[in-house]
């Protein structure tokens, strides 16, 4: 279960560390990008954590698709950025994929009962 924790870490933490690149970009260079490189690295840190218990490819398509939701809906919430019907639709074919990959993943008996241990 603790890896599932580290996940959640690593996405949150790509997500700002991502958002935080505009901020770099518009206002403070210097400081925008030594966070955005901090969180970024702590996203890895994280989901470096993650995969000793989660399938990789699971893991990565949680962090990754995940990630580009949140970050597209800080964007067009908080960043005024567009959406367009393609847009919405590339996100809903993603998360179907996301799904697809986690549904179709089986974890190993053996690995399930570590998992408790974790």
């Amino acid at each position: 279960m603790r890896s599932w924790f580290y996940l959640l870490a690593a996405i949150l933490f790509e997500v700002v560390g991502t958002t935080s690149m505009k901020f770099a970009a518009e206002h403070a260079p210097v400081l925008g990008h030594l966070l955005m490189y901090g969180l970024i690295g702590l996203s890895y840190f994280f989901l470096s954590l993650a995969i000793k218990r989660v399938p990789v490819g699971v893991a990565y398509a949680l962090w990754e698709g995940i990630g580009i939701v949140l970050i597209t809906v800080i964007s067009v919430t908080w960043l005024g950025e567009s959406i367009s019907p393609y847009k919405v639709l590339g996100l809903a074919v993603m998360i179907a994929g996301i799904l697809l990959i986690k549904s179709g993943t089986r974890t190993a008996p053996e690995a399930r009962g570590q998992e408790v241990l974790a």
